[in-house]
């Protein structure tokens, strides 16, 4: 696996990202990582602002802002972040971040993410343009990794002999022996890799261009996240942005275990609706199927991002439950990744919302929402088109943009913890 440092590579005008098949409306059908005009109207100097309704309403004040002040006064307050925007530190060799698809925190309290070279604009890579067009920049490379104070630890990946590296690199998972797993939503991406913390390729799973559909055992469909059970030797995809379930695999051989779709029941590709909260929760997950995680007490949280939803599992693929939240949000969904606390109950959800843009803070329990981090903008602690979360032991969590937010951002866990 080459190493950038000082590698120069020519890329391409921005990567089209295989577009989200939720049979959206024309006005809705937007990918996450694709940017067009508003169509608004023209500026009107003089103009009154717009009333919002209070429903609209989004965080204005930093950090944590309490929506359910009742329900969290009754477990005795929620946690309070700050964003620490000198985290991390600038990156060496001139190199820039193209959208941050990917973010998790391994044993060490080393904090990984996975970015595409690929989506930076010939602008941005001016430096690597023939002849050079500016001083700076040079794409990072696709991984890379920081300790808890921000100073760039190690990086690489890209294409190398024995494995098929994905068009447009999505998800990233740090397991219990210090393998390191990524996938990719490209159009042709139907495998997942598993790598050495220093990128020594280890497995592939699935072959690229051969996904035959969501009961495909063999291949994936556009894989948006991973995880793993090292006890059980088994690694959870969620896949994806063309197949509706998710799968499991031996995590050691790559030889196929089990699969499901939405309520535990077999998935179908068959054309679904355009989501509209007014009618009844669609029997099949959206596409995509965009994160799996583990809770302490055994069960999978699977994120139905663009139908607003998430679901629980037992480990056999039974259904357990689901929830909603911000039941009216369109476009991409409101439910774009979960992770939980780190203390022993796992008492709260923090989940990121792509399309409100914000960090919600959710008792565990009962599904409440309880406070939100954030809103839409480019400053630090705002978001545009939050995408990942990642959570360290000591509570502080990690945010990853995609579009043109084209970073990570971390928050400090700044209240005691018991």
């Amino acid at each position: 696996m080459p190493n950038f440092t000082g590698h120069a590579l020519r890329f391409a005008a921005r990567l089209a990202i295989v577009a989200s098949a939720v049979c959206l409306p024309a006005a809705l059908a937007q990918n996450e990582s694709e940017t067009t005009k508003s169509g608004i109207a023209a500026p009107v100097m003089g103009a009154a602002p717009r009333a919002v309704p209070a429903e609209q309403r989004v965080t204005i004040l930093p950090g944590t802002n309490v929506v359910n002040v009742a329900a969290a006064q009754k477990i005795g307050g929620v946690p309070q972040f700050q964003v620490d925007p000198f985290w991390p530190k600038p990156l060496p060799h001139n190199w820039i971040l193209g959208q941050v698809s990917g973010v998790a925190v391994d044993k060490r309290g080393h904090v990984w993410i996975i970015h595409r070279p690929r989506s930076l604009s010939e602008r941005e890579v001016g430096a690597q343009q023939n002849p050079p067009w500016s001083k700076c920049c040079y794409a990072a490379p696709p991984v890379l990794v920081f300790d808890e104070a921000g100073n760039l630890v190690r990086a690489w990946g890209g294409s190398g002999a024995g494995y098929e590296w994905p068009e447009v690199e999505h998800g990233i998972f740090i397991d219990d022996n210090d393998f390191v797993w990524t996938a990719g939503s490209g159009s042709k991406d139907s495998q997942i890799l598993k790598f050495t913390l220093d990128g020594k390729f280890v497995l592939q799973i699935g072959k690229s261009g051969q996904s035959k559909g969501s009961n495909d055992t063999a291949n994936l469909g556009s894989p948006a996240d991973l995880n793993v059970d090292t006890a059980a030797k088994e690694v959870y995809v969620a896949d994806g942005y063309r197949n509706r379930r998710v799968i499991v695999f031996d995590s050691e051989t790559g030889a196929y275990k089990r699969h499901w779709g939405a309520y535990g029941k077999a998935p179908s590709d068959d054309k679904t609706p355009a989501y509209d909260p007014a009618l009844p929760p669609a029997a099949q997950f959206g596409r995509p199927v965009h994160c799996v995680r583990f809770s302490k007490d055994g069960l999978v949280y699977v994120c139905d991002r663009t139908n607003d939803r998430v679901q629980m599992f037992r480990k056999d693929g039974t259904f357990v439950a689901e929830a909603f939240f911000e039941k009216n949000t369109r476009l991409n969904g409101s439910v774009s990744e979960l992770v939980f606390s780190p203390d022993r109950d796992q008492k709260f959800i923090y989940m990121a919302d792509g399309v409100n843009n914000e960090l919600r803070i959710i008792e565990r329990a009962t599904n409440e929402t309880l406070a939100r981090v954030g809103r839409p903008g480019r400053f630090a602690g705002q978001f545009h088109v939050v995408h990942n979360l990642a959570v360290d032991k000591q509570g502080n969590v990690y945010t990853t943009e995609v579009n043109t937010g084209q970073r990570v951002q971390k928050f400090r866990r700044i209240d005691p913890q018991n």
